[in-house]
């Protein structure tokens, strides 16, 4: 699949590997809008992607089994989940070798909005990140040739250093969504997730 202005194919990749120490549960499978985080992400990444990729790590079986979606998805194990979030990136990547452009996530962000997918996949930037009155977020999506200097990095370095290596070409999405800064960590932020979501 290919959003409009980009050619090529786009895949999707979505970060779950992490041990959810400070929520407490998986938030993989906290429930949101009738559906687990992961459900929804997998269902609106599913819209615009040829086909999405889950990294899993911790409990992955667990995870795995608490999916209504799984049938539609791809996961890659990531054993080396301990050494950070470069490592679950690098192991969906290494996974994704025909994806000419990646739209990445993370589990804990499922608040964003499916037009605001469809401007992101719709750039021809190098690199592509949505913003919210100024304010920088989630997903982001980039080409292939961003992919390999994102595997070219030693374990210990951070993605941050290729994305900052390329602002001059990275395209800024303006977009009219504050659920691209939505970021769960706790429960305090998953309980202000729902209070916001919450029909009036």
């Amino acid at each position: 699949m290919t959003g409009a202005g980009v050619t090529g194919t786009i895949d999707g990749l979505i970060l779950a590997a992490g041990e959810s120490r400070r929520m407490g549960s998986h938030k993989a499978l906290l429930p949101f809008s009738g559906q687990t985080f992961l459900d929804t992400l997998i269902e609106l990444f599913a819209r615009h992607c040829r086909q999405v990729t889950v990294v899993l790590g911790y409990d992955a079986a667990g995870i795995r089994e608490g999916l209504a979606r799984g049938a539609q998805t791809s996961f890659v194990g990531n054993p080396e989940y301990r050494a950070g979030q470069l490592s679950s990136l690098q192991a969906g990547l290494r996974s994704m070798p025909e994806a000419e452009h990646i739209l990445l996530t993370l589990v804990d962000h499922p608040a964003v909005r499916d037009a605001t997918i469809a401007r992101i996949v719709s750039s021809p930037a190098l690199l592509a990140i949505p913003q919210y009155q100024g304010r920088h977020g989630h997903p982001i999506f980039f080409a292939r040739s961003i992919a390999a200097e994102l595997l070219a990095l030693p374990i210990d370095a951070s993605a941050r250093e290729v994305i900052h290596r390329h602002r001059e070409q990275t395209r800024f999405v303006d977009v009219d969504d504050p659920g691209i800064l939505v970021d769960v960590d706790d429960a305090a932020a998953y309980a202000a997730l729902l209070r916001s979501s919450a029909p009036a």
